[in-house]
């Protein structure tokens, strides 16, 4: 198998679930005679990020022992460092449809097998437990917590899991690439130093200076790793938003950026969900990565933060020696009117007229039919919005 560059997977080992083609041939012939779960939109991408070592070092969902150890310490029962659990609900009916193999065939949303589960172990996690510790609240306002309580099935089950293939998208196949097709890639663009953006709104101009500064601070290529799998209710959706990535590729050192789409479902988990997002970019290849302020955090109904606003940079920092990932901390960036330009927050001068831009902003900035200034968004990036949008 050829090498491919990058960081080291997590745990050393790029997992790979998919079977060969007669193993795949004898699967689909006895699964009709199995009892079949249909995955979620969610467990969808969990199976798609398994499938091609995303989420290495895991080869299944969790089982009682490392779910606990993950929500309790943030790691697996072996030790290695895994913030966010990644588990598998369903009914409790389902485990007494087993049979004595008990094997329990794994269908996309139209029925179509994507893979078996030979089920080892059932158990009932205590969800308001979970919550509470991987999310730090029980706040419903809080959309992990929201799905957890009211969405999530009482019973979770793992196994031995076996993959005939990954989930399949129709739209933007040239953008979608497994964690060794990135590697590859990389290794064909002679890119031995990449620095990953993570974004789930449109680009704005504050993110082209953040991403900009972290190309003149690490001297390494850029990756944009939006996410497209599930991210919080209310966001622009995932087409109109490649669009948006699309269009501002020509702005960037030609030959030093790179687009590719991260089929991942958020949890909105603060800085677990941020050292999560560095641990998964760490699978596909890159070198460095770059934490937002309040990545992943989300708001509570008066529009308060959950998480303080660099609480999730403190945590990925804290534990870079052990990722062996590079972090790139964005600090508050905000646009200075007199000056013409973006600044950190710390060295605008007194008394001058400044603006935070963000997704939330450009989302209000849209509902309310206002302005999309050129230096708020790309000229290219607001047109496609409002195309969209309206």
């Amino acid at each position: 198998m050829t090498e491919v560059v990058g960081a080291e997977p997590h745990g050393g080992v790029l997992a790979n679930l998919l079977v060969d083609a007669d193993r795949g041939e004898e699967l689909r012939a006895r699964a009709t005679a199995w009892p079949s779960w249909r995955l979620t939109a969610r467990q969808l991408c969990d199976l798609e990020l398994l499938s091609g070592g995303g989420f290495s070092p895991l080869r299944t969902f969790l089982g009682r022992t490392d779910y606990l150890a993950v929500c309790t310490s943030m790691r697996l029962a072996d030790g290695t460092l895994w913030p966010v659990p990644v588990t598998l609900d369903v009914p409790a009916k389902i485990p007494a449809t087993l049979g004595p193999d008990g094997v329990l065939a794994l269908r996309d949303r139209d029925g179509a097998l994507l893979g078996v589960l030979q089920v080892t172990e059932v158990y009932r996690p205590d969800l308001r437990d979970e919550a509470a510790w991987v999310f730090g609240t029980l706040d419903p306002a809080h959309p992990g917590v929201d799905h957890l309580l009211r969405h999530t099935h009482p019973v979770y089950v793992t196994g031995r899991l076996e993959l005939l293939r990954a989930p399949v998208h129709d739209d933007f196949q040239q953008l979608r690439h497994s964690p060794r097709d990135l590697r590859v890639e990389f290794e064909r663009r002679g890119w031995t130093s990449v620095v990953a953006f993570n974004t789930r709104n449109p680009m704005h101009r504050a993110h082209q200076e953040v991403t900009l500064r972290a190309l003149d601070e690490t001297g390494a290529n850029l990756l944009i790793h939006p996410i497209v799998g599930i991210t919080r209710p209310g966001d622009i959706d995932a087409a109109t938003r490649v669009r948006c990535y699309q269009s501002v590729l020509p702005s960037y050192p030609h030959g030093r950026v790179m687009l590719s789409l991260l089929p991942l479902a958020m949890r909105m988990a603060g800085p677990r969900e941020a050292l999560w997002h560095a641990i998964i970019r760490k699978n596909y290849g890159i070198t460095h990565f770059i934490v937002g302020r309040d990545h992943a955090g989300p708001t509570d109904v008066t529009g308060r933060p959950f998480y303080g606003l660099y609480d999730a940079q403190e945590l990925v920092r804290s534990h870079a020696a052990e990722l062996g990932v590079g972090v790139v901390a964005v600090p508050q960036l905000v646009y200075v009117h007199d000056l013409g330009k973006y600044l950190p927050e710390d060295e605008v001068p007194a008394g001058a007229r400044t603006v935070i831009v963000s997704g939330t902003e450009i989302r209000r900035r849209l509902k309310d039919g206002d302005e999309l200034p050129e230096w708020f968004t790309p000229a290219a990036v607001g047109a496609i919005l409002r195309r969209s949008v309206f």
